[in-house]
């Protein structure tokens, strides 16, 4: 899973993704500082593994994990190869959804590119390029659909009608995220790897003197999170400056800061998360003495293909998923005792993976 970390310069990008995966990220106060893009690995939080790896003593724990690519701060004309242009959205066709950081706090020590902070006016600005690079790219492609019609092959009849759709939404200077689509046009979708057809989650960044504030209370905060409601995105409040100083604490000394701070789990552990369940997927576990993991699935995957992701061979020669809820076998301390009581069920072809599931699975090749 990649998801692509974006925002016009000097809205505190780069800082959060050094925050997000400690890789080092240059930060500068000046634009088109991050010109390659960073890509960092984090993991994503959950309990759940350090828990069952202690019922188990397992030697080792492998959380499931995001790629998080930090791409070059972008400006007004980027559709048009302004600023670094055309090479930010070749990195931005590659990711699975969109992190946009927003600037929501003031300090004339940091410059903004347009020369003062409109955290609506910013996040149209980034929406608007994305919107006209895609929509030079479906005119492309409808043009040459166009063309092809005259042949008689009913195929380019179908595709053009389907990049028009596109087309017209676009021109509308709505995303394609707005549209919804039956499974073949989905898929059709898919392959044009359109920029506005992924999900987005707008991360609003925050002064540090407005930690601890009530949302309601910061102006900027309510009409990004206002505006982000009218296109059904959510929006996440982190102070990356922050966040960035928690990142480099020993995990005491984090949870002590944090307390202080008085709030509780960090804007980082939030934005993981809510970018997991974004993209609709979830998490199976496996338990034993050797290890203990996370495995990542897409929600509503069945049995066999969740056992693939171990292995193709688990699930070609699936015989069927021994499954516990993974409360309830730390509730009874161990697998056999689960078992006893008649809580570990035994599940075939048809089962829909829930996340928790502690599974074992029984194959033959």
């Amino acid at each position: 899973m990649k998801l692509g970390v974006v925002g016009l310069p000097n809205v505190g990008k780069s800082t959060l993704f050094n925050a997000i995966t400690q890789a080092g990220a240059q930060s500068a106060n000046y634009p088109f500082c991050t010109i390659e893009p960073n890509v960092g690995i984090v993991a994503v939080p959950d309990e759940r593994l350090e828990k069952l790896a202690a019922l188990y003593d397992s030697k080792k724990i492998t959380p499931t994990s995001i790629e998080f690519v930090d791409i070059a701060g972008l400006v007004k004309g980027a559709s048009r190869g302004e600023g670094l242009g055309n090479k930010f959205l070749s990195h931005i066709r590659e990711v699975d959804a969109i992190v946009h950081v927003v600037r929501c706090f003031e300090d004339e020590n940091i410059t903004h590119v347009s020369g003062a902070v409109d955290p609506v006016d910013d996040m149209e600005t980034i929406n608007l390029e994305l919107i006209l690079a895609d929509l030079e790219s479906v005119t492309k492609r409808l043009d040459k659909a166009r063309g092809m019609v005259k042949t008689g092959d009913k195929k380019w009849v179908v595709e053009a009608d389907r990049l028009q759709k596109l087309h017209d939404t676009l021109s509308a200077e709505k995303p394609i995220r707005s549209l919804s689509f039956d499974e073949e046009e989905q898929a059709f979708v898919d392959g044009l790897f359109l920029i506005t057809s992924k999900p987005v989650i707008y991360a609003a960044n925050i002064a540090d003197s407005d930690l601890g504030m009530a949302e309601d209370e910061l102006p900027m905060v309510c009409s990004l999170k206002a505006k982000a409601k009218e296109e059904g995105a959510g929006v996440i409040v982190i102070c990356a400056k922050v966040e960035e100083e928690l990142a480099g604490l020993a995990p005491d000394e984090k949870a002590m800061f944090l307390e202080e701070l008085g709030i509780g789990t960090s804007g980082l552990d939030k934005l993981v998360s809510e970018c997991y369940s974004l993209l609709g997927l979830i998490s199976y576990l496996t338990a034993g003495e050797k290890e203990t993991r996370a495995w990542t699935i897409t929600r509503g995957t069945k049995a066999p293909q969740a056992a693939g992701k171990i292995h193709t061979d688990f699930e070609k020669g699936f015989i069927r998923a021994e499954i516990v809820d993974w409360q309830t076998l730390l509730e009874l301390g161990s697998y056999n005792a689960a078992k006893e009581k008649g809580k570990v069920r035994s599940e075939g072809k048809d089962y829909v993976v829930q996340d928790g599931d502690v599974i074992l699975f029984r194959f033959n090749v």
